[in-house]
Parts: C-alpha cells; sequence; structure tokens
C-alpha cells in the first residue's frame, strides 16, 4: 500500500483510533455521521493534525511518529487537498488561484502560470482563465480547487466533501467529471462524504467509520448487502434488524419473532428493503409468516413515494406509493398492520468480519 495510517488522535473528549490503508490508483470514500471523525482523519494525513499516537507512512516515509519524534509539516508532504468550500482565493483569477501551490512550492511565476493554464486546459477551463471565483459556477470553482491540487503532482490526494457546495442539478454531471479526472491520477485518493451517491459514483472502496473507528469496510456491494450497524443500513436505505436464530426463527429483543428462509444459529443480523414491507389497514389475508400489528411514527414524503417509519415491536421503515399513502389515509400515530415474506429478509452473522 502506498498511504499506510495508523491514525490516533485526541481532541479534548474525543478519541480517534483507526488504520487505514490505501494503494495507487484506489480511491477510497471515508463516511460516517457527524462528529464521527471523518475531518479529523483528512486533518491527520495532511499534517494539520498531529498524531498522538501510531504513525502515517506514504511511498515507506514517515510523515508522523510521534514515538520516533517524527513530524512532517503540512508544506513538506506531497499531499494535495480539495476543502469543501474550495477556499479559491477570491481577489485572484483561477490561473492565479492554480498557481498558487506551484508558487508557494518556488516555480517561477511564468512557469507557474504555465503549468496552471495548462491544467486550467485539462480540467475544460482554458475559458475561465481570466476569470475570478465570484464568476464561476459550483462545479466549475470543484474542477479549479482540484486543478490547484494536482498542480503540484502530489502523491496523495484528499478530498473533503467535493460535492457538498453544488446544487442538486449539478451533482451527477459533476461526479462523472471527478470521477474521470481521479482516474487520471496515480496515487492513493481519500475522499469524505456523507452522500452514498458520491461513494457509489466515485470510490472504488467504502470505509465505514463512527465515534473515531472502523465499523466496515468493503466494496459497495459489501457494504449494501451486510450492513454492520444501523447508521450503516440507514445510510444505505435498508432496515437492519438484531436477533438470535434458531433454525428460521429470528427472536427479536423485545419478544417478536420473525420467521426466515435460511437456517442459521446464535447471534444474528437481519436486512430488510423498506419497500419488501407491507402495510395493511386490517390483518392480511392468506398466511403471510410475517404480520404484526403496529403504529406509524412518522411519515416522508419522497416524490411519488412515502417513506413509512414504524414503532414497534420492531422499528422498521416501509416505503410505498404516494397513492397508497392516500388509499390508507396514514398519518403519524395511524394503527396499521405490517407484513414481510421470509423470503425477503437476508440473515447474517452478526459477529463476522
Amino acid at each position: 500500500m502506498s498511504l499506510e495510517a495508523a491514525v490516533e488522535v485526541s481532541i479534548g473528549t474525543f478519541e480517534e483510533r483507526l488504520h487505514l490503508e490505501v494503494a495507487d490508483g484506489e480511491v477510497v470514500a471515508v463516511l460516517g455521521p457527524n462528529g464521527s471523525g471523518k475531518s479529523t482523519l483528512l486533518r491527520a494525513l495532511a499534517g494539520m493534525e498531529p498524531l498522538s499516537g501510531g504513525r502515517i507512512v506514504l511511498d515507506g516515509k514517515v510523515l508522523d511518529d510521534p514515538v520516533a519524534k517524527v513530524l512532517v509539516p503540512p508544506e513538506r508532504r506531497s499531499c494535495g487537498m480539495v476543502f469543501q468550500d474550495y477556499l479559491l482565493f477570491p481577489h485572484l483569477t483561477t490561473t492565479a488561484n492554480v498557481a498558487f501551490g506551484l508558487r508557494s512550492r518556488g516555480a517561477s511565476k511564468a512557469d507557474a502560470s504555465h503549468r496552471a493554464l495548462e491544467w486550467l486546459q485539462r480540467m475544460g477551463l482554458a475559458d475561465q482563465a481570466s476569470s475570478k471565483p465570484g464568476q464561476l459556477s459550483g462545479g466549475q470553482a470543484q474542477r479549479v480547487a482540484l486543478a490547484r491540487a494536482l498542480a503540484t503532482e502530489p502523491r496523495l490526494l484528499l478530498l473533503d466533501e467535493p460535492m457538498a457546495a453544488l446544487d442538486v442539478g449539478t451533482r451527477g454531471s459533476v461526479r462523472h467529471q471527478l470521477r474521470r479526472h481521479l482516474q487520471a491520477f496515480g496515487g492513493p485518493c481519500v475522499l469524505v462524504t456523507h452522500d452514498p451517491l458520491d461513494a457509489a459514483a466515485i470510490a472504488d472502496r467504502l470505509v465505514i467509520i463512527e465515534a473515531g473507528r472502523v465499523v466496515q469496510q468493503g466494496s459497495l456491494e459489501d457494504v449494501t448487502t451486510r450492513p454492520r450497524t444501523a447508521y450503516v443500513a440507514d445510510l444505505m436505505g435498508l432496515n437492519l434488524i438484531r436477533g438470535r436464530a434458531t433454525g428460521t426463527d429470528l427472536a427479536l429483543d423485545g419478544g417478536m419473532t420473525l420467521q426466515t428462509a435460511t437456517p442459521a444459529r446464535g447471534a444474528m443480523l437481519a436486512v430488510v428493503a423498506p419497500r419488501d414491507i407491507a402495510l395493511y389497514l386490517h390483518p392480511p389475508g392468506g398466511s403471510p409468516r410475517n404480520v404484526w400489528p403496529t403504529r406509524v411514527a412518522e411519515v416522508h414524503l419522497m416524490g411519488d413515494r412515502a417513506r413509512v417509519l414504524l414503532d414497534g415491536p420492531v422499528r422498521v421503515a416501509a416505503e410505498i406509493t404516494a397513492v397508497a399513502l392516500a388509499d390508507l389515509r396514514l398519518t403519524d400515530g395511524s394503527p396499521v398492520w405490517a407484513s414481510v415474506k421470509a423470503t425477503q429478509i437476508d440473515v447474517y452473522d452478526a459477529d463476522e468480519r
């Protein structure tokens, strides 16, 4: 691995303890709730937050090791960073903004300007060379910030919520452009985001952190099919249920038992897609294996769909059409019956990693 980081940082009562490895040409997306330590991780990798323990190694060179008393300052690390709000200098042209990092590393004004123009050309922004940040769209400003980070030819690229400042209408095309530019970058790249769509479109691997610890990592398929925590499940739009299995019986903490199609034994996690949970005003006919009375906690409209949060005996979300919501006349507090087929419950070992 080109980047090997054992990050230990203490800030007040918050402690981050995690291990991260990223290979050349790999884009790793780091996701987590607010306050989980995502930005702290980037700051530590960039040298803006010294380690209290652990070690950061890039291309075999130690950048931070408090035990060995090694701490390479940010300006001497081969690291480029794109900040959430891009931090472009408002009084400088796009060319001068891109040239800034080169000038700070000793390049002459003429050479820095020439190379900056080359990068603007690569980013499709040659016609904006004389523009100032206030004259750029959000997508253009992001590309200028990326060009400034890449112009110094860093070995490590760090991206902090690069889509956060963009409106929904432009995110799709900007994601595509960003992915294309990152594919041309040969070093390790760490992308911090809160949006699973950004991670899915851009990253090769996902790392999920909560409270300063890695709780899950793997490919998008690994994370979406077998979430390990409630946060990960919610991030991926799934219901995560914990229970203890005996054969096809999954006993839940509240006393309810679900029937599954896959026999198992011991502590288990179960995933159910919200669209697989059906709602009824009365007990459904036939012989569905999992039916229970419950109550609506909240209703969230999402275009032509509605997400209905159910309160006990198992807290899950169901997704139905807006038409079905109107037909059922569901509002907060409405009694309702829920049902899910045994074949639509995916069960796996709670202790596997």
